[in-house]
């Protein structure tokens, strides 16, 4: 059974999503760069184990990294999941865990890559916006994709209620993703291409507007 560590910056939805999804795996950790986050309670009300390394403490990316990477370290992670962790890891970190280390990001990568995502997606006229679960490199929100689900952006939408449906996609999406990595099914292989070794049977279009 993988082991698993999870790093969160506040409530943690997401981590939430996970930790409620019986995933066949062992969550080892929650770790937060913030003492308040309120995600900790939770996963502390449910037996994990949970940590701060405060990104205050450290003069600088490298620092805070090589300490939160020594707490991590502990847990001996198969697979390191950034649920809502508000911070830009550094090339070396990210080597240390490569291949091992996922996300989720509120657009449908390559687009939208950074913050404020459904405001850019609202302010373009999208008709079709989404969220990916991906596995990180160097690069900042260009890593390998492992699974995204779209959803038709409405007339009348707002930041807010695009923000809600694609939340609602994430947490369905997440749990899948790690499903997958934790049983085989999905890994990455060594030319940087995600491989799926199960029989895919025929995806459905999403059209939007819909055709008459």
């Amino acid at each position: 059974m993988k082991n698993i560590v999870i790093l969160i910056s506040g409530r943690g939805s997401n981590m939430q999503a996970l930790l409620s999804a019986n995933l066949n795996c062992n969550i080892a950790a929650v770790i937060s760069n913030k003492a308040d986050a309120t995600g900790l309670a939770f996963a502390q009300a449910r037996g994990i184990p949970t940590a701060v390394v405060s990104h205050r403490d450290h003069p600088d990316r490298e620092s805070f990294d090589a300490a939160l990477a020594a707490v991590i370290d502990n847990f001996k992670p198969d697979l390191l999941i950034l649920a809502g962790f508000m911070r830009i890891l550094t090339p070396g970190f990210v080597a240390h865990y490569q291949g091992r280390l996922i996300n989720i990001h509120p657009s449908l990568l390559p687009a939208y890559t950074g913050l404020h995502t459904h405001a850019r997606a609202l302010k373009d006229g999208v008709k079709i916006h989404g969220c990916t679960v991906h596995f990180v490199t160097p690069d900042l929100d260009h890593g390998p994709v492992i699974i995204q689900a779209a959803i038709p952006v409405l007339t009348g939408d707002t930041e807010h209620t695009l923000a809600a449906r694609i939340l609602h996609e994430e947490h369905r999406i997440f749990p899948q993703a790690v499903r997958w990595l934790c049983s085989g099914q999905v890994e990455l292989a060594e030319d940087g291409r995600v491989i799926d070794h199960r029989r895919n049977p025929p995806g459905i279009a999403l059209i939007s507007p819909a055709l008459d």
